[in-house]
Formats: C-alpha cells, sequence, structure tokens
C-alpha cells in the first residue's frame, strides 16, 4: 500500500486557490502556484487519492434553498454504553436536519447543527425525532440569530522546507 507524501508549500498554495475557488482551471491554478499544467494536475490528484481533497462542492445559500432557520443542539445520552452510543450514531447519520454531529468532552456528549425551514420544523425534529432517538437523556437548543462568520475554508499555514 502506498503511503501519503508529505504537504509541501507547493500542495499547500494548491489547496488554498482551490479553497477560495474550487472551480478554478487547472491552467490558471497551476499558473498561480508557479507550475506547469502537467504536475499541477498530478500533485492534485495525488492530494485527492491521499484523501487530503475530500471532494468538491457548491456553497449554497441556506435561505435560499429553503433552509433559513439554524440551530446547535447539545445532546445528552442515558449512558456511554457501546450499543447506546452506536444507536445514536446509526439514527442521527439518517437526519437530513442534521449538517454536523460532533461527539464532545465535557457536559455535552454531542453537539448537533441542524437546519431546518423555520422554527416549527426545528420544534417537530427536536421532540418528536431527536427525544425518541435510542439513548438521548435531554436536549438543550441554542437557536442562531445570525452569521458573523462562517467555515469558508480551513486555515492552511505554511510549510517550512
Amino acid at each position: 500500500m502506498k503511503s501519503a507524501q508529505a504537504i509541501d508549500s507547493i500542495d499547500l498554495k494548491i489547496l488554498h486557490n482551490l479553497q477560495r475557488d474550487g472551480r478554478m482551471s487547472v491552467v490558471q491554478l497551476a499558473e498561480e502556484v508557479g507550475l506547469s499544467v502537467t504536475p499541477c494536475l498530478r500533485r492534485i490528484k495525488r492530494l485527492e487519492s491521499d484523501g487530503v481533497i475530500r471532494g468538491y462542492r457548491a456553497d449554497l445559500d441556506p435561505k435560499k434553498v429553503g433552509c433559513a432557520f439554524q440551530a446547535f443542539i447539545q445532546v445528552r445520552l442515558s449512558d456511554h454504553a457501546e450499543k447506546t452510543v452506536e444507536d445514536f450514531e446509526h439514527a442521527i447519520l439518517r437526519q437530513p436536519e442534521v449538517v454536523a454531529c460532533y461527539a464532545m468532552t465535557g457536559d455535552t456528549d454531542f453537539l448537533l447543527h441542524v437546519m431546518t425551514s423555520d422554527l416549527d420544523a426545528l420544534s417537530e425534529f427536536a421532540v418528536k425525532t431527536l427525544l425518541r432517538m435510542p439513548g438521548v437523556r435531554e436536549s438543550h437548543s441554542s437557536i442562531v440569530f445570525s452569521i458573523l462568520k462562517e467555515k469558508s475554508a480551513i486555515p492552511i499555514t505554511a510549510v517550512t522546507e
């Protein structure tokens, strides 16, 4: 099995540019990072096969696609038995409203980022779906009023060679 290569400063430039514009042509990208097209394309393919680049997607405006309402929900499970956690995780993965789920330390077992059309839809999810999931002991919801900053890219730091 082939091991992943180390990421160098040119790879970081490629990643930075692709995060900024995932539809950038290879010709334009190669020019931005100071390579010819073929080596640039080889690097992109390697970054993809190594799993550094996980995919490409469109950045959608939630309001314009009917998901204007967002909340973060803290979930505590009744216990931490392997079966309880697995059952909860499987149930959460089937919920399209949950756009992110993080296993946490501290008082919260999981933190969910939920997107719905409105407060009624959030309430329906929280009361009729989430609280009925296996192992859920309690939940606390925080509604998003406005978004000051949203992750647009992973902060890539320079590599010293």
